[in-house]
């Protein structure tokens, strides 16, 4: 997506369940495990900082989908750590207050299980990853907007980061990916076939 096109899906998703999916999708570059992972407790907020070491996934077992949660490993280069803006701490701040709220209003009917958790429902359950494909795709087509998958929204992170002239350094460090090849490979060759349709298309070459 384009900056205008993300500045719209933000506001289609405030006070949604969808929207610290989108949020961290499009500004940091989460995968959907990543956005499901977060937790309060990786939240630094006197220093303005948070850290991606955990995630949720969907796997089978025995014929049924069960919610798998892991700690990335100490070595693996998805461990990372990333500044907050002002603009999404203050309304993290907000969303934490509403979810403090509702384990008071709730009490004993509110899962505790995923208390450290940021996409939670209001009675508490964890967010699928599952849902957030596909209540992204519902949102997108409703509100129709151009068709990209969730996981796009990763690449418009780096898309937006390296058109901002960001060095393939730091866009590596905020992906998690392990070598910089991966970097230079696709989102490179991805930004420079843009600008040269872009190109062509100042000429009427396209």
């Amino acid at each position: 997506y384009t900056s205008d096109e993300v500045n719209q899906l933000i506001s289609l998703t405030k006070g949604t369940k969808l929207e610290i999916a989108v949020i961290f999708a499009c500004f940091y570059g989460l995968r959907r495990s990543e956005c499901v992972g977060l937790r309060w407790s990786a939240f630094d907020f006197e220093n303005n900082i948070f850290h991606i070491n955990h995630t949720v996934v969907l796997t089978s077992v025995n014929g049924k989908r069960k919610l798998v949660t892991k700690d990335a490993a100490k070595t693996d280069a998805t461990i990372r750590s990333m500044p907050l803006s002002a603009d999404i701490q203050k309304r993290l701040l907000e969303i934490k207050y509403i979810q403090e709220n509702n384990k008071k209003r709730l009490k004993k009917n509110y899962n505790n299980q995923w208390s450290d958790y940021l996409m939670v429902t209001e009675n508490g359950d964890l967010i699928s990853p599952d849902y957030v494909t596909d209540a992204f795709r519902r949102l997108i087509k409703k509100n129709k907007m151009r068709h990209i998958r969730f996981h796009d929204l990763r690449h418009t992170c780096a898309s937006l980061l390296l058109q901002s002239r960001a060095d393939i350094k730091s866009v590596q460090d905020i992906l998690g990916h392990s070598n910089a090849s991966t970097t230079l490979n696709f989102y490179v060759r991805s930004n420079m076939e843009s600008m040269q349709r872009a190109t062509a298309k100042a000429f009427d070459f396209a």
